[in-house]
């Protein structure tokens, strides 16, 4: 997988990669003549190492003479022709990365972005993305992770370059200056070096200790628009998703699951599914049943004219209503609850206040609805198995397949395609097994496709949640007590069981924990309570749900008081400008407060991934249906690497979660999920997309994230909209389920 249209699907090429390519030392690899000679730089940074790849990787641009490249680290490399590659440790989902860590690159090395060649990094150790301790794509970190240590990687290349035309020259650095791919005197000979003719020499001088980094002030790209570097081939067809993959001799795998999520399989009759034309195999999975053929639409057909006989009972008990029990029981017990957030005594503030106010707010279980649904595709050659897939986490899908074929993880290669969508459901690997267990099988290529009712009825769900928002006022009105009690399943629980273990789940009191405003005593509990089936990490994870309850129980405290929403938030950020900055400028930009007849303004704020955001969300209400008009929003994601990707990620993680806010909601009846397709789990269509006001602060602070944060206040500024037009308090989402959509 590449960035640009003229470099192949593939970046293992369209044949069978050899299991037999040759173990290279460092050393080997940088003399070697069959590779041209060239410049590997190892990014010189904690946590990675120097050895290299077992696998043989072509080289993306179809020009380059340079033949191939070892790699298996986090390498930057140049080639005696000139030619620039980046090899990713993060999957290119729509968000950007493909161009923003590339342009830091670009930046430090003194090239345009279009020079640098994007390939696959594939499961590597030493890809740990530093602030989630993994190999992994979400939790909006790509850019807040590698802002520094890939600067520095553009640095030294940059610096060790120069340090060979120094010697080449006879002169020292100083004397040089380095740009657009070559190295060049300053003292206007006109004498230069370019980048491949001093690569293999700069391939033996040594990393210097201190690698400057350019001040912000000279930034030439960083902070620029651009346009993504994989928009061309997915403009022209050429970009490769996991669904794209064709290998030589393919079978197709439809998979049936039981519809009681966690059933399993208590007897089969394949006898009409092998009559199916085209059908090959019939193959028992560890979470159900493929049938094989050589087209999908076969397999499909196949897998209907199964007989399935499943074991469910344990399983077909759960719905809603027991799981909101179970939730609010323990919301009413709160018997083991950590503490996320004690400033103070809330308790005690609450018993003495003049005025209490309470109220219990409600969030849905929630599908992820990726446009392009699971799939992944397995061959084995000889004893190496290679996975073609859209995945978030290419260690752990390592891991699962390797498990799966009963293979030690070197021995499998993942080849990350671009992802039709992730927002948080290919953290998980679920879908692996079934590809690589068929695979084994038939000893052919397997690629198992869900359908989208495959991938609705059984996704890894957003967790429920059932929360408890109290708040006490003194006899002259000002707020002296806030608490907040969260209930909900723990996602980190089946994630990294030893980091709840004794300790509060950090990922489900994201924009509750961080609570801006100024009041004395403040208290956030977190109540950990399992619903009996796995919940996964949804777009902006508990961002989402707790920036609801919070933001939309401080319009209610404002009203409460008789106070406008916005003058009342900015009261209490006296001392906090990041977050007041935004929230005015949202307030200005939306002309808060001065709305025509018939449109209603609600305002939201919060913090998230070290970006702060505000929205004003203006609706009407037109035959008793919420009709969103326009979401004016406040941006401070520190130092911008491309405003037209913030901008883009911001319209994206709109439409995301007013779809979720209008009509998401997964429904469990008998142990089986209602929602089958989006004929029944509604997502925005084009033309009922509001107009989306982006209003970017310049700032030079670190960068924050911005694949997530707008998605979680969407909801809670269209809820306080809708108290404006109807003084009705919405408490629970979906707004469907209200008759409000």
């Amino acid at each position: 997988m590449t960035s640009r249209s003229d470099r192949g699907n593939d970046p293992l090429g369209s044949e069978a990669v050899s299991s037999e390519a040759g173990k290279l030392t460092r050393r080997d690899f940088l003399h070697a003549g069959a590779v041209g000679g060239g410049l590997l730089i190892s990014i010189s940074i904690a946590g990675c190492g120097d050895k290299p790849a077992d696998v043989v990787a072509q080289k993306p641009t179809a020009a380059a003479g340079s033949g191939k490249f070892v790699k298996q680290n986090a390498w930057l490399s140049i080639s005696t022709d000139g030619d620039i590659t980046y090899f990713s440790p993060f999957s290119e989902m729509g968000q950007g990365v493909y161009t923003s860590i590339p342009t830091l690159i670009a930046e430090e090395l003194e090239v345009p972005l279009w020079r640098i060649n994007i390939a696959d990094g594939g499961a590597d150790p030493a890809h740990v993305n530093d602030l989630l301790g993994v190999q992994v794509t979400g939790g909006s970190t790509a850019v807040r992770a590698m802002y520094t240590k890939f600067r520095k990687a553009g640095a030294e290349a940059r610096l060790r370059l120069m340090m060979a035309a120094a010697d080449r020259l006879q002169i020292s650095v100083d004397q040089l200056v380095a740009k657009d791919g070559n190295v060049r005197r300053q003292d206007g000979t006109g004498e230069s070096l370019s980048y491949g003719d001093l690569a293999e020499a700069a391939a033996g001088i040594e990393a210097p200790a201190d690698i400057p980094l350019k001040p912000n002030s000279q930034f030439k790209q960083i902070g620029k628009s651009t346009s993504r570097t994989d928009t061309p081939a997915k403009t022209d067809g050429t970009a490769q998703f996991g669904i794209d993959v064709r290998r030589p001799n393919q079978l197709y795998g439809s998979i049936i699951m039981c519809p009681v999520l966690g059933g399993t399989v208590a007897g089969l009759n394949e006898l009409a599914a092998r009559e199916v034309p085209g059908v090959v195999d019939v193959v028992l999975v560890g979470n159900g049943v493929v049938v094989l053929a050589g087209h999908f639409w076969q397999a499909k057909l196949g897998r209907d004219a199964l007989e399935v006989r499943w074991a469910t009972e344990g399983y077909d008990q759960l719905d809603n209503a027991a799981i909101r029990d179970g939730l609010a029981r323990t919301a009413e017990e709160m018997t083991g609850a950590r503490n996320a957030r004690e400033d103070g005594d809330a308790d005690a503030a609450l018993a003495s206040a003049d005025t209490r106010m309470d109220a219990v707010y409600e969030l849905p279980l929630l599908a992820h609805a990726t446009m392009e649904p699971m799939n992944c595709t397995a061959e084995f050659l000889g004893d190496q198995l290679h996975v073609w897939l859209g995945t978030q986490v290419q260690g752990v899908a390592q891991a699962v397949a390797a498990s799966a074929a009963g293979l030690d993880p070197e021995n499998v290669t993942i080849h990350t395609t671009f992802l039709g969508g992730g927002f948080g459901r290919r953290l998980e690997v679920d879908f692996i097994p079934a590809a690589v267990n068929a695979a084994q099988k038939v000893g052919r290529p397997v690629q198992v496709v869900w359908t989208r009712e495959d991938d609705m009825t059984h996704d890894i769900y957003r967790p429920p949640a059932y929360d408890k928002a109290s708040a006490g006022f003194d006899a002259d009105g000002n707020l002296i007590a806030w608490k907040l009690d969260i209930v909900a399943p723990s996602i980190t629980a089946r994630w990294a069981p030893a980091v709840v273990e004794n300790a509060i789940d950090p990922f489900a009191i994201e924009a509750a924990a961080n609570y801006p405003y100024a009041v004395p005593n403040v208290l956030v509990r977190f109540q950990r309570h399992e619903i009996g089936i796995d919940v996964g990490y949804w777009r902006s994870v508990s961002h989402a749900t707790n920036c609801f309850v919070a933001e939309s129980f401080m319009d209610e405290l404002a009203n409460a008081s008789r106070i406008d929403p916005y003058e009342y938030r900015k009261r209490l950020l006296a001392d906090q400008p990041l977050w007041r900055n935004v929230l005015d400028l949202a307030a200005e930009k939306a002309s808060w407060g001065n709305a025509p007849d018939g449109i209603y303004q609600g305002i939201a704020l919060m913090e998230g991934y070290n970006t702060y955001m505000s929205q004003v969300a203006d609706i009407s209400v037109r035959g008793g249906k919420i009709k969103v008009e326009k979401i004016t929003c406040a941006v401070d994601c520190g130092q911008v690497i491309n405003p037209s990707g913030v901008r883009a990620q911001v319209q994206s993680a709109v439409i995301f979660g007013l779809s979720a806010a209008l009509w998401g909601q997964i429904d469990i009846d008998g142990g089986r999920v209602r929602q089958r397709n989006f004929d029944t789990m509604r997502a925005l269509r084009i033309n009922e997309i509001p107009e989306i006001d982006i209003h970017i602060v310049d700032s030079d602070r670190d960068p924050g994230g911005m694949g997530e944060p707008a998605t979680a206040l969407v909801a809670p500024a269209v809820a306080n909209a809708y108290y404006k037009a109807r003084f009705e308090r919405i408490r629970s989402l979906p707004f469907s389920a209200h008759g409000l959509a």
